[in-house]
């Protein structure tokens, strides 16, 4: 099974790395960083601080976009150029399909998020400012990807890419605005609506889970028990969701 799922992972990885807009994301990302100086100076503050909040940030959004993107089509590309029926004719089950097409943007994220990150870095050293706890950040980030590449193979089984993109990236804004649900709780005062936004904010993605730009850019001590959450919510939410992307491709008529 595990060999299954590593080739489907490679090839996933080897389609991704030749996709035009992993590249035109990457230069953006890339370049938005490198402005990141310019901005510093016509800007009132720290110029470190600047510089790293803007290059965290812009890792972050361009990481989302990479996810989003390029992981809508993972499934719903290989069905409209019918491959999915020549890989599926082998001995291949459908979740292996899904989790062998996970694996490889994981990989595809990996890396790129590793070359945002190094250029990142090398700015910071450029300017003196650098500083090896943004690493944590940095890695926080990538349980993110990961998660939100989950949902985007999710929805990819459920509509159509445009549809799906729509529908991650409307995920990935709520997801980091869900504190505003227990404000919304508190100003509540029916039973059922209180109970309705407990609900929701068990249900859907806590993204803010992973975000500890804030505490990072300045200098807050970062607390090991919230990487160790972050892993395990990732752990357990991704699981969920990419179980339930499995089990509706099981059941998904291909035409």
């Amino acid at each position: 099974m595990l060999a299954r799922i590593n080739a489907i992972a490679l090839n996933t990885f080897r389609e991704a790395i030749r996709h035009r807009i992993l590249y035109l994301l990457l230069i953006f990302a890339v370049a938005m960083i490198s402005f990141a100086q310019i901005l510093s100076l016509v800007t009132v503050g720290s110029e470190e601080k600047i510089i790293k909040d803007f290059g965290l940030a812009t890792i972050d959004i361009f990481g989302v976009l990479t996810a989003v993107f390029i992981g809508i089509g993972l499934v719903s590309r290989e069905i409209e150029r019918r491959t999915v029926y020549t890989l599926l004719a082998k001995p291949l089950h459908r979740f292996e399909f899904i989790l062998g097409k996970f694996a490889g943007l994981a990989l595809t994220l990996l890396v790129n998020t590793a070359v945002m990150s190094a250029w990142f870095f090398l700015v910071l050293l450029l300017k003196g400012a650098f500083d090896g706890t943004l690493a944590v950040a940095i890695l926080l980030l990538y349980f993110q990807f990961l998660l939100i590449t989950a949902i985007a193979v999710l929805f990819s089984c459920l509509s159509t890419p445009i549809l799906a993109s729509v529908m991650t990236l409307a995920l990935y804004v709520i997801g980091h605005l869900l504190w505003s649900l227990d404000l919304l709780a508190v100003r509540l005062t029916t039973v059922w609506g209180k109970a309705f936004c407990r609900a929701l904010y068990l249900v859907l993605p806590n993204l803010g889970t992973f975000d500890i730009k804030g505490e990072v850019v300045h200098g807050l001590p970062i607390d090991g028990s919230r990487v160790l959450w972050a892993a395990a919510y990732l752990a357990l939410y991704g699981s969920a969701i990419l179980g339930t992307a499995c089990a509706l491709f099981e059941r998904k008529e291909l035409h």
